[in-house]
C-alpha cells in the first residue's frame, strides 16, 4: 500500500511541476576531457568484417546470405525515381505526405538492399547500381523530407532552398546510411570513377557532419529550447544516433570527432532528462521502436566508439524503457495503443528486443523477444537502418536459439505517464490518465482499452495516415484526436480540450483498480467541478463509474464506447460485441440511458488495415440532467 501511495503523490508532484529532472546519466559518468582520451580511432571500434573479408561476411549473413542477395538481385535494373518539384509542393497543396516521400524512401531502401546484397556477395555486381543511386541523391537539392521541411526549415516552406541543410528524421538515415556505403565501398567506386566517393564523402560533410557542429538551434538537439516546457521525443535520439554514426565513420579529425560525440551525449541526456523515469512511451508501441529501440542504438554505438567505457544500460530508467514494450503486449499481434499508435502494428522488432533486454540483463525482454519471434517473424529484407541490420545479423544465431517461457505480468503501473495495465485471465484492460499535450496526444485523458482473449474489444482507433494536418493547429479536428471518439464521457455536450493545463488528478492505480478525477481534461464550457471515472475489475469482468458534480446542466451527457466487430442492441441494458469468438456485453442502466449505436464507415488505409472497413461508436445518452450522480456500467465476457 506504502508504494501505492508514493506512486500517487510522486505522479502528482511531477504533473504540476516541470517534466524536466536533470539526470544526465550520461555526463555523470564521463566529461568531456575524459571522453577525448576514451575515443577508439582507425575504425577500430566496427565489429563487422571488411568489405574483402569473405569468410567474414558469409559467417556473418549465414543462412541469410542467398536472401539479402536476392534482395539485390531484383534492384539490379530499379528506376531511380525523380522527386518532382510538385511533389514537394503538393505538402503544402493538399497536406499530403506520400507523394513526396514514396519515390524517395523506395530510392533509399533500394539504395540499402543493393548496398547489403554488394557485401553479402563481395564480386563488385551491385556497385554500378549503388553509385547510379549515390549520385542520384547527391544531386538532390535537400536530403530532408516535405513535411520537415515545410515544419523546421529556415525558410518555412516544403520546397527545398539551395544551402538550408535541415537535419532530421530521414535526412539522417541517409547521411548514415551513405556514410557506412562510403566506408565500405569507396575503393570500389574509384574503380568507377574517383568523382563518385570524392562526391559522396563532401555531401555527407556538408548534408550532416557540418551543420551538426556548427547549429545548436535545431529543437532536437535541445540546446535552445526552454527544456523545462518545451517537448522532447524520439527525434532526439533517432537524429543523434544518425549524427554520432556517421562521424564514427567519416571523421579523421579527432578533436571534431570528440566535439560531435560530446554534443550528441548532451543531447541525449537532455531528451532522458524530460521524458519520464518509469518508462512509459506516451506515444505508444508503434514509437517504441524510434524511441527506447533509438536510445538502445545510440547507446550502442556510443560503448563501440568509447571502447565499452561509456555505458548506461544499468540505469534504471533505460530498463523501463525497454520491457514498456513487452508490458505493453496483449498478444497474438494486439498492443495497448494509446495516442498515435496502431492496435496491431506491422513492426518486427523482436531480434532489436532482444539485443536490449541483452543490454539491460532484462530475461523478461528476452523471453518476450522469443514469444514475438514466433508471431511477428523476423525480417532480413535489408532497410535504410543497416546499422540495426548489421547488429541483427550479429546476433542472429544466439537469438534464434533462445528459447525461454514468456510470462506476461498480471499488473502494471507506470506512475508519471499513468498508464495501468491489468491482465486476469483471458482479460487483459488497459487506461490511461495523463494529460492532453503528451506527445502524440490524442484527447483521451482517462480513456480505456478492453482485450478478451487476445482480441480487442472497446478499442482506440488509433490514426489515420499522416498529413499536413496531423501536426499542425488543425490537429484536433481530426475525428480520432477528439475525446467523443474515445472511450471517455462528453459533458454537457462538451470534449475534452487539448494542452498541458487540460489534465487528470487524483489518479489512483492498484491490482484491479484504476480511478481518476478527469474533470480538469475538459475545458470551462462543460461546467464539470468533478468527475471521478473509476473500473475495477472484478472477476473477468470490467465495472466503470462515472461519479461526477456539475455547475451547470446544459445537454444531456454521453458515455462513449469505441468497439469494433458485430454489435448489436440485444436487449435494453445490453449492447453485445462480437469479435470473432469472443462476445461481450456491455450493461448499462436502461431507465437512464439511451443506447445509440453509429457505425462509422472507415476510408483511410492505415486504420482500415488495423480494424477492417468499419469500427461502432456506442453512444449511452443520459435520459436526464443531473448535477449530481453516480453512471455505473459493466463489461463482461
Amino acid at each position: 500500500m506504502k508504494r501505492v501511495i508514493f506512486s500517487i503523490f510522486l505522479l502528482t508532484v511531477l504533473w504540476n511541476a516541470s517534466a524536466y529532472v536533470p539526470r544526465d546519466h550520461i555526463q555523470n559518468r564521463v566529461g568531456f576531457k575524459q571522453l577525448k582520451t576514451m575515443l577508439v580511432t582507425g575504425q577500430a571500434w566496427n565489429p563487422y568484417p571488411a568489405y574483402q573479408d569473405r569468410a567474414g561476411w558469409d559467417a556473418m549473413t549465414g543462412e541469410h546470405r542467398a536472401e539479402i542477395i536476392s534482395c539485390g538481385e531484383q534492384l539490379l535494373d530499379y528506376r531511380w525515381q525523380v522527386v518532382r518539384a510538385t511533389d514537394y509542393i503538393e505538402f503544402e497543396r493538399s497536406g499530403s505526405r506520400e507523394i513526396m516521400e514514396k519515390p524517395y524512401m523506395e530510392n533509399m531502401r533500394a539504395v540499402a538492399c543493393l548496398f547489403c546484397a554488394e557485401l553479402a556477395e563481395g564480386k563488385g555486381r551491385f556497385v554500378p547500381q549503388i553509385a547510379d543511386g549515390v549520385f542520384h541523391f547527391c544531386e538532390m537539392s535537400s536530403w530532408a523530407l516535405s513535411a520537415h521541411l515545410y515544419k523546421f526549415s529556415q525558410a518555412k516552406t516544403a520546397m527545398p532552398m539551395k544551402d538550408d541543410n535541415t537535419l532530421e528524421l530521414h535526412q539522417g538515415d541517409l547521411a548514415q546510411l551513405f556514410a557506412w556505403i562510403y566506408h565500405y565501398l569507396h575503393d570500389e567506386f574509384d574503380k568507377l570513377h574517383p568523382e563518385i566517393s570524392r562526391r559522396l564523402k563532401a555531401e555527407i560533410k556538408y548534408r550532416e557532419m557540418d551543420p551538426y557542429l556548427e547549429h545548436e538551434d535545431y529543437w532536437w538537439m535541445g540546446f535552445t529550447r526552454d527544456r523545462h516546457i518545451d517537448m522532447m521525443n524520439n527525434w532526439t535520439p533517432w537524429c543523434s544516433l544518425n549524427a554520432l554514426v556517421t562521424f564514427m565513420l567519416m571523421e579523421d579529425d579527432p578533436v571534431r570527432l570528440a566535439r560531435a560525440v560530446w554534443k550528441s551525449i548532451q543531447s541525449v541526456d537532455y531528451y532522458l532528462n524530460f521524458i519520464q523515469a518509469d518508462g512509459g512511451i506516451e506515444e505508444g508501441p508503434i514509437y517504441w521502436n524510434n524511441a527506447a529501440g533509438k536510445l538502445y542504438d545510440y547507446l550502442t554505438a556510443l560503448q563501440m566508439i568509447t571502447g565499452g567505457k561509456v555505458s548506461i544500460f544499468d540505469v534504471d530508467q533505460v530498463l523501463q524503457m525497454g520491457e514498456y514494450i513487452a508490458k505493453s503486449y496483449v498478444g497474438d499481434g494486439w498492443v495497448v495503443n494509446f495516442a498515435d499508435s496502431p492496435a496491431r502494428p506491422t513492426f518486427r522488432n523482436s531480434a532489436l528486443v532482444y539485443r536490449y533486454g541483452k543490454a539491460v540483463g532484462s530475461e523478461f525482454m528476452m523471453t518476450y523477444a522469443a514469444q514475438a519471434r514466433e508471431v511477428q517473424d523476423v525480417s532480413y529484407k535489408p532497410s535504410e537502418d543497416v546499422f540495426r541490420f548489421f547488429e541483427q545479423l550479429r546476433y542472429d544465431s544466439e537469438f534464434n536459439s533462445y528459447t525461454a517461457e514468456y510470462v506476461a505480468p498480471e499488473y502494471t503501473w507506470y506512475p508519471e505517464t499513468a498508464f495501468h495495465f491489468h491482465k486476469k485471465g483471458k482479460m487483459f484492460f488497459a487506461a490511461s490518465a495523463g494529460h492532453n499535450d503528451q506527445s502524440h496526444n490524442h484527447n483521451d485523458v482517462g480513456t480505456f482499452n478492453l482485450y478478451y482473449d487476445n482480441l480487442p474489444v472497446m478499442i482506440d482507433v488509433g490514426v489515420g495516415t499522416y498529413t499536413r494536418q496531423t501536426f499542425s493547429d488543425e490537429r484536433y479536428g481530426i475525428w480520432t484526436m477528439q475525446s467523443g471518439y474515445h472511450n471517455v464521457p462528453i459533458i454537457n455536450g462538451v470534449m475534452q480540450k487539448d494542452g498541458r493545463e487540460f489534465e487528470a488528478e487524483d489518479v489512483v492505480s492498484r491490482p484491479g483498480f484504476f480511478s481518476a478525477d478527469i474533470s480538469g481534461a475538459y475545458p470551462e464550457e462543460a461546467s464539470v467541478s468533478r468527475w471521478v471515472r473509476s473500473y475495477k475489475v472484478k472477476g473477468e469482468s470490467l465495472e466503470i463509474s462515472d461519479s461526477f458534480t456539475l455547475d451547470e446542466l446544459k445537454s444531456p451527457n454521453e458515455i462513449v464506447f469505441m468497439a469494433w466487430g458485430k454489435v448489436s442492441h440485444a436487449k435494453d441494458g445490453q449492447v453485445s460485441v462480437k469479435v470473432a469468438d469472443v462476445e461481450a456485453s456491455l450493461e448499462y442502466p436502461a431507465a437512464d440511458f439511451d443506447a445509440v449505436i453509429e457505425p462509422i464507415t472507415l476510408n483511410d488505409p492505415k486504420i482500415i488495415q488495423v480494424w477492417g472497413n468499419q469500427i461502432i461508436r456506442i453512444r449511452l445518452v443520459a435520459e436526464k440532467l443531473q448535477k449530481k450522480a453516480t453512471y455505473k456500467f459493466r463489461i463482461c465476457y
